[in-house]
């Protein structure tokens, strides 16, 4: 063996049908040897073991299989039983080929799902029981109750309402009958359903009204039925349901046959509907197969549940009657790692939230050494009685240049002395509400720099670094103030204050002065005179102004407990809020649990749908609470086992986190409690997370290989691969974890291959059995962090239904994109679209001249979408254009381009990746690359209008619905800005500071009026429009993409360069053309036409236009008009088939005018 290489690691990554030599040693003595393959699984193992036993002394000493379960040392070295024995020999990558076989015990049934969990998770559930916390253990052992309880109650429910549960309908937001855009000329037309009865191969076809609800298809459906075989039996609708065919898709309810997606896409695409008639009988059954595990394991648990311990009674004094300063003692440090010559200090303070309760505490400096003594005590400028609930203790460790040492050659002062190593927070109060006492080793986290220069980390987690062999630690001591356990007052049953606010009359100025403060949606902090008037109309807040308690409660004084219970009291009576609102209220700056939880009552109120809008948000906010047993844990829990979707999605939201070592604890801990609440569920996860290791393998295979030989022969090679068997079995027959309701029945290795960007994606396609006209997509990545994407999606998904709700169909494509694990994850394939790079390239003579081919988007389409549905296909690619106009305007997504626009050959146009968003635009060499607000390019514009130059009316079109689009949004700006807000627990580089969300408050003008948020917007549209010329990613060199983008701001001439002298006489005499008024720029169709013509004509085509819509041109653009007017006028008279309309044509005679005159004088 190798030099640093042991066990067999290396050998379960090798592909193909591989021998392994195997030890077994059996309780019987028995020492066995022989071979087995990487692909048998345990049990097939172990009836080979029986098989070669029966021949060995000791055979008849050997009970039942069944009693025995075979133990290995893992790969992390660990001992493993292995409970599951349908897992394959490579799957369990054993560390040596040694297997024992042991006498099973305890409960198999628990042992079997406590594997299946544990594997599933990617952390092992003895990891929490080692913990020894007990804190860990009371919240699993209260959310197994309540998760297993949940699950008991489901089993009991009627077979329409498992239905709920299981296949929650997919609806449109609202009922949409008009054609996208909001043109209501199709209201009235009849959609077309063929409906098979399941089991019989007989179908009926169907027309039905839209506003038609399913029962009345199914009446319709019964009544063919008996109508076509005669029967006798009368059926009821009321005992059936309608399944989407090929899918686990389910049409029921009562809402109206267009407004469920799969109906309403059909219909929109001119597609008839194919659904199926399922008799409730099966549904019945479906419940009863996946309630017999669950109701095994629930049995088994009743069974072992130990009794409730007896509380006992304690003496105990109120908290809020010690006025006695707030102290710790610091006692010392271990495994610290500095420079020698520096000195060591520990900074200490308190924090509410985002605010600051004293003043922050240093320690005395102390030799740097692997574990520095301090011994101090740490005294804070707070009293006991003023701790709020959530108080949370941080501190810093960092290091200090000795002042001796320092150097004198400068006179100001050096304040980035300071070099931070570690940080670490731990709350004042316990989980149970005691005020800790006694010492606590505090494993530290390491320190990042940042612009601020803040050595605290108050938003950090309270989690200790699990890494505690490597980091460095501080030990401190809670002292105990009183002999008896001190508790935070339930505040909940303190009688409010006499006086709270409700007897203090308010002048005229002041009622004006507070209306402006909350009708202020841009503050972003408040003076003091604003927080006093604030706080003494907080009774005015609450009746008139309730969605203004954020504002009321970042200026309580939270270290006042005076002013915590009136706060407290008030909020009891504050009247529920919408959504909308109370999302804010979960951001880390609102930690008091009684503001927790009355946000969670206000989202009780969410549908299914709204909440899955917003599920990503709430799982990233988990990262702010203080401990494991938290209202938000609890009502995602109960949302997520009442709705199989949601839970879905929670599973794979929780567990593309689980490497993170901040939350991979109480991540790893709500995700047991969902699988103990869900045990049907696992089996389909199960297989989703074996698919998706198969597909990384794969992925690292063709890493490994591309290099070392062709493109072709590596795409073969991996076609090789997926043909084996055990690809083929893990990579076929799962739900896509995309969308649960997409069944991935079985893999074309001959459609599968590998995409040619870095990380070499893998492009996988299914076949759909149940529907063979139907295929289905996806990408899997790894090595890319999909989770800017995801949001970016969402927020595209969540714009089209806020569209959507009035009446504005803007056609976008959020397609699928889930963060699977650690810079893993799987993208929707939009079938039959094409990049507008690609379309350029195959419509271009050369790729020089592609980009500035304006024909070739619309040829491509004329091409796609022949005769009478080119019109369709228009609509639908300007309908798009504006919806994402306005989309990548308000996120500030940056590095368009060409390769990263597409287009459907229905004509929808939509974006893909999405690196750069919120105003973090990319730059070259010190160059802005993003040179407009949002992308419109010429050709786009040229499509728009038909390819007919004068073709206004189109245009004014496209420019109503983005301007109608971007005031809806802004009517909506606050969720938005919540949303993002919330993602920044999330740890994205471009969401991280309120600086980044500062760009989305000024791209949805908060706090502006609807007329100024609209005025700026058509301001930021004709910018747009104006550089339409040039935001193109032009397909070129750079070099010449410099020269093509080297104008003369006061000429608008081209410059001259001496790069190329060919190109530099071609661009010399193509001015001196100009110049004179030849016909330089009458050659569109010409093949041998430069990139610098077609550039100008893109230009003054678009300057005209702009003229024409009564813009105002800039002197730069009315010189580079006249310095070309003559060569637009010639191109007029000879080409008479442009139809520039006759006010574009007075504007160019002008022009010409004005420079005969410029060169007479």
């Amino acid at each position: 063996m190798p030099p640093g290489e042991y066990g067999m690691l290396g050998e379960w990554g090798k592909e193909g049908d591989l021998e392994v030599d195997m030890d077994f040693l059996l309780p019987t003595g028995i020492f066995l040897k022989f071979s087995v393959s990487h692909n048998d699984t345990i049990g097939t193992i172990k009836k080979m073991v029986w098989s070669n036993a029966s021949s060995e002394p000791l055979y008849g000493a050997l009970s039942d299989p069944d009693a025995y379960v075979f133990t290995c040392i893992n790969s992390t070295a660990e001992r493993e039983e292995l409970e599951d024995e349908t897992r394959r020999l490579c799957d369990v990558q054993l560390f040596m080929p040694v297997l024992r076989l042991v006498a099973r015990e305890g409960d198999r049934v628990e042992k079997l799902t406590n594997t299946q969990i544990s594997l599933l998770i990617g952390k092992g559930l003895h990891e929490f029981d080692s913990q020894k916390n007990h804190e860990v253990n009371e919240f699993r052992a209260k959310m197994r109750t309540f998760c297993e309880d949940k699950a008991q109650e489901r089993q009991q429910l009627p077979w329409y309402q498992w239905m709920e549960y299981s296949f929650s309908c997919e609806l449109e937001p609202c009922v949409l009958l008009a054609e996208p855009g909001g043109n209501k000329s199709k209201c009235s037309k009849k959609i077309f359903v063929n409906v098979k009865f399941e089991a019989s191969n007989e179908s009926f076809m169907l027309q039905q009204e839209p506003q038609d609800l399913p029962v009345t298809l199914m009446r319709s459906a019964l009544k063919k039925k008996a109508t076509v075989f005669r029967s006798v039996r009368q059926e009821k609708p009321e005992d059936y349901t309608l399944q989407v065919n090929g899918k686990w898709e389910f049409i029921y309810g009562k809402y109206p046959l267009s407004q469920f997606k799969y109906i309403f896409s059909c219909m929109r695409g001119g597609q008839t509907s194919h659904l199926i008639m399922v008799h409730h009988t099966t549904i019945v059954r479906y419940q009863e197969e996946q309630g017999r595990l669950a109701g095994q394991v629930s049995k088994t648990r009743s069974m072992s549940k130990p009794p409730p311990i007896p509380l006992k009674k304690q003496n105990t004094s109120s908290l809020w009657s010690i006025q006695e300063p707030f102290h710790i003692h610091l006692l010392q440090g271990n495994r610290v790692n500095a420079d020698e010559g520096m000195k060591l200090l520990v900074q200490a303070g308190l924090f509410h939230g985002s605010e600051m309760l004293c003043k922050v505490v240093t320690s005395g400096e102390v030799n740097v050494c692997s574990e520095p003594l301090w011994d101090q005590k740490l005294v804070f400028d707070i009293n006991v009685s003023d701790l709020p609930r959530m108080s949370r203790l941080c501190f810093a460790l960092y290091a200090v240049i000795e002042k001796n040492k320092k150097p004198r050659s400068t006179k100001k002062k050096h304040k980035k002395d300071d070099c931070p190593l570690a940080w670490v927070n731990t709350m004042v109060f316990d989980y149970k509400h005691q005020l800790k006492t006694g010492e606590f080793l505090l494993s530290t986290w390491p320190s990042v720099p940042d612009d601020k220069g803040d050595l605290l980390n108050p938003m950090g987690t309270v989690e200790k670094n699990p890494n505690i062999d490597s980091a460095p630690g501080l030990l401190i001591r809670f002292p105990s103030i009183r002999p008896y356990p001190l508790y935070y007052p339930q505040l909940d049953k303190i009688s409010e204050p006499e006086k709270n606010g409700e007897k203090i009359k308010t002048s005229k100025e002041e009622h004006m002065k507070l209306m402006e403060i909350v009708d202020n949606k841009n503050y972003t902090e408040f003076f003091e005179d604003d927080k006093e008037l604030l706080w003494n109309q907080r009774n005015v807040v609450r009746q008139r102004y309730p969605e203004s308690l954020s504002k009321l409660l970042l200026i309580t004084k939270w270290n006042k407990h005076e002013d915590v219970a009136q706060m407290v009291g008030l909020l009891q009576k504050w009247p529920e809020l919408p959504a909308l609102h109370a999302l804010e209220l979960l951001d880390y700056s609102f930690p008091d649990p009684m503001v927790r939880s009355f946000t969670i009552r206000c989202l009780e109120k969410l549908r299914d749908d709204e909440l899955l809008q917003y599920l990503l948000q709430l799982v990233q906010v988990l990262k702010y609470e203080s401990y494991l047993d938290c209202d938000l844990a609890t009502f995602l829990l109960g949302r997520a086992l009442a709705n199989k979707r949601i839970g879905h999605f929670l599973f794979w939201h929780l567990r593309s986190e689980m490497h993170v070592s901040s939350v991979s604890l109480r991540f790893g801990l709500i995700l047991e409690a969902y699988c103990r609440g869900n045990i049907n569920h696992i089996k389909s996860l199960c297989k989703q997370n074996e698919a998706l290791n198969k597909m990384k393998a794969l992925n690292d295979f063709v890493k490994s290989g591309w290099q070392k030989t062709s493109r072709q022969q590596m795409t073969d090679d991996m076609k090789l691969c997926i043909k084996q068997e055990t690809y083929i079995g893990a990579l076929s027959d799962l739900l896509s974890p995309l969308n649960p309701s997409i069944i991935l029945s079985k893999i074309c290795a001959d459609r599968c291959k590998f995409m040619d960007s870095k990380m070499k994606p893998l492009w996988l396609m299914y076949k759909n059995k149940y529907d063979q006209g139907d295929s289905v997509g996806i990408i899997f990545k790894n090595g890319d962090d999909l989770r800017q994407d995801m949001l970016t999606l969402q927020m595209i998904q969540l714009m089209e239904n806020l569209w959507k709700k009035e009446n504005l169909d803007l056609r976008m494509i959020p397609y699928g994109c889930l963060s699977t694990g650690n810079k893993t994850g799987l993208i929707e394939v939009v079938k039959n679209s094409e990049t507008i790079a690609n379309i350029q390239r195959n419509n271009s003579n050369s790729a020089a001249t592609a980009a500035f081919n304006k024909d070739a988007l619309l040829n491509w389409l004329k091409s796609k979408n022949p005769e009478d549905k080119l019109d369709k296909a228009i609509e639908e690619f300007t309908l798009s254009c504006a919806g994402y106009c306005v989309a990548t305007y308000v996120l500030g997504i940056g590095d368009r381009h060409n390769d990263n626009i597409m287009i459907k050959e229905t004509g929808q146009l939509f974006h893909i990746d999405f690196g750069h968003f919120l105003g973090n635009f990319k730059s070259k060499f010190g160059i802005n690359r993003e040179r407009v607000p949002f992308i419109l390019t010429y050709d786009f514009v040229h499509v728009i209008q038909q390819g007919r130059t004068n073709n206004s009316e189109k245009f004014e079109r496209f420019r109503e619905c983005c301007e109608q689009a971007y005031k809806i949004l802004c009517r909506n700006g606050t969720l938005f800005v919540n949303l993002f807000a919330m993602m920044k627990a999330a740890g994205l580089p471009e969401l991280s500071s309120f600086k980044d969300i500062q760009y989305l408050k000024d791209s949805l003008a908060l706090g502006k009026s609807e007329e100024e948020a609209l005025k700026n917007f058509k301001v930021k549209f004709n910018e747009a429009l104006r550089e339409s010329w040039k935001t193109k990613e032009y397909p070129c060199p750079p070099r010449t993409r410099l020269q093509l983008e080297g104008c003369d701001p006061g000429t608008g001439r081209l410059r001259k360069t001496t790069h190329h002298s060919n190109r530099t006489q071609k661009k010399g005499k193509l001015e001196q053309e100009g110049a004179t008024g030849a016909g330089g720029m009458n050659r569109e169709e010409a093949p041998g036409k430069s990139p610098e013509e077609m550039y100008i004509q893109q230009k003054v085509r678009v300057l005209l236009m702009l003229k024409k819509m009564g813009s105002n041109l800039t002197p730069s653009e009315e010189a580079f008009l006249r310095n070309y007017a003559g060569v637009v006028h010639a191109q007029m008279s000879q080409l008479p088939q442009h139809n520039i309309d006759q006010g574009a044509e007075d504007v160019v005679m002008a022009f010409s005018r004005q420079e005969t005159e410029d060169r007479r004088q």
